[in-house]
């Protein structure tokens, strides 16, 4: 068969039977096609639903194949078993929760005529492409985890978080995935040297029914899947000897780090206002500035100056010396959330962003000189 399409599916029940529908309705009237179904023991019965569906389904040519796994093992797991079963020579991993439109499939299919092309990314981020349905604080988060990608691994792709795409299986001969996280092209991306991308745009719809994935511990897995891309990468990196690029790339790791800062701080201070209705919201922000420098500290001594000297005495001096740099900057960040926020009435995450993006500016340079140590054009 020329193309599978991988699903990974977990309580989807009332998403199943028409995704595979709209999937077999959506290809060209040409292509023959496997659906690869990948259920990770769903309690609600999806793996049966596609099971039964697939003696019913009308399109011929589509043959739909389900994979049932002994429980919830992950989603980068699961996308990585239906690749290994998959028989296409092309092969297309999206969600089965419609937020991801089968309608877009035969445009990534067109893209992938092109011989000078191995990668289709369906993209939210390039011009074309959106989201529909997401709140503030779930958009902060996306670009968020984007930017880490794209700073941390050395990602050119606008979206590299997509988990929507598609891509010419000899690509990844020879390659070991480790499957963690729940974004398998990042793994892709950094490992298939030399793939060829194009992104295609298309409009991400929150899911129709059933609940989302996304938890704190999806979070971690994210994280932990980004540390072990980065140190499967450093090497190449450490033979980089210009100055300037070593520069740019830890002054790129410090404001990415500031990035995941802004989440924790709005999250603690969003968590004390919650917490305590009566209090003031400087008083919660002083909080957030607390959690996110000391969330900030350790970050940045793992990855942006990679010290691994964790002894109590240095550990201790430098948290002092970062939160004595970072309090000049605390100050303006304060100043700025009352006037914006206080004064103005600017919404408290716009007004928040703003501040840090204002009190970030000299921190990089004192925490690399005084707090580890290290010369300022390194």
């Amino acid at each position: 068969m020329p193309l599978s399409i991988v699903l990974p599916t977990y309580n989807e029940s009332q998403n199943i039977a028409k995704m595979l529908d709209s999937i077999a309705e959506a290809l060209p009237a040409d292509t023959a096609a496997e659906i690869i179904v990948v259920d990770d023991n769903s309690p609600d019965g999806t793996g049966d639903i596609a099971a039964q569906h697939a003696k019913n389904i009308s399109n011929k040519k589509v043959r739909i194949e389900v994979i049932r796994r002994p429980g919830k093992m992950g989603l980068s797991s699961a996308i990585l078993a239906g690749v290994q079963s998959a028989a296409g020579e092309i092969v297309v991993v999206m969600d089965g929760d419609f937020s991801h439109p089968p309608q877009t499939i035969s445009h990534m299919l067109e893209e992938l005529q092109d011989p000078k092309c191995d990668i289709v990314v369906a993209s939210r981020y390039v011009k074309g492409g959106s989201v529909i349905g997401w709140p503030f604080k779930r958009r902060l988060m996306s670009k968020s985890a984007t930017k880490i990608a794209q700073v941390g691994l050395g990602i050119e792709v606008k979206d590299p978080m997509s988990g929507f795409f598609a891509f010419r299986r000899r690509i990844i001969e020879g390659v070991k995935f480790d499957a963690i996280g729940y974004k398998m092209l990042l793994e892709i991306l950094v490992k298939a040297k030399g793939a060829r991308v194009k992104e295609v745009p298309y409009t991400f719809t929150n899911r129709r029914a059933g609940a989302s994935k996304l938890d704190s511990s999806v979070m971690f897995d994210y994280l932990r899947a980004v540390w072990r891309l980065y140190r499967y990468g450093k090497s190449l990196r450490e033979k980089e000897r210009r100055a300037s690029v070593r520069f740019l790339s830890k002054a790129a790791r410090f404001y990415t780090i500031g990035a995941t800062g802004l989440l924790v701080n709005y999250a603690a201070t969003t968590l004390f206002v919650g917490l305590l209705p009566g209090i003031w919201i400087l008083y919660a922000a002083v909080a957030g500035i607390v959690f996110s420098i000391t969330s900030n500290f350790f970050l940045n001594k793992l990855w942006t100056f990679e010290d691994r000297d964790f002894t109590a005495n240095t550990t201790l001096v430098q948290y002092g010396l970062f939160a004595g740099f970072s309090s000049p900057g605390a100050a303006i960040q304060l100043s700025m959330l009352y006037m914006l926020h206080g004064s103005q009435q600017v919404s408290y995450p716009v007004a928040l962003v703003l501040a840090v993006m204002v009190a970030a500016v000299g921190n990089f340079l004192f925490n690399k000189k005084w707090t580890f140590k290290e010369k300022i054009w390194s």
